[in-house]
């Protein structure tokens, strides 16, 4: 099978056509994966500060958990000696 000028020329011209459009396909999805890239960096930076914030919370929770459970026991403490001593 031969092929004339005019056919090799438009193959060529029609795989010229399609690389070209595999090479802009491709700078686009450089493009987006660039863009997703920067999207996790961000997104693993606000996920990091909410973990500290996070933390930062439940520290001071248990802190305050355990001030209000030192003074409940220094209450009953209290309430003990002072209920021994009305019965004396």
């Amino acid at each position: 099978m031969k092929l004339g000028n005019d056919s090799v020329k438009n193959k060529f011209d029609d795989i010229n056509n399609k690389i070209d459009a595999l090479i802009a396909i491709c700078q686009t999805l450089r493009s987006e994966n660039q863009d997703l890239i920067l999207q996790i960096k961000r997104l693993e930076s606000d996920l990091e500060k909410k973990n500290q914030t996070e933390e930062k919370f439940s520290e001071k929770e248990a802190f305050i958990q355990s001030k209000i459970d030192a003074l409940l026991t220094k209450l009953d403490s209290f309430t003990v000696s002072e209920e021994t001593r009305s019965k004396v």
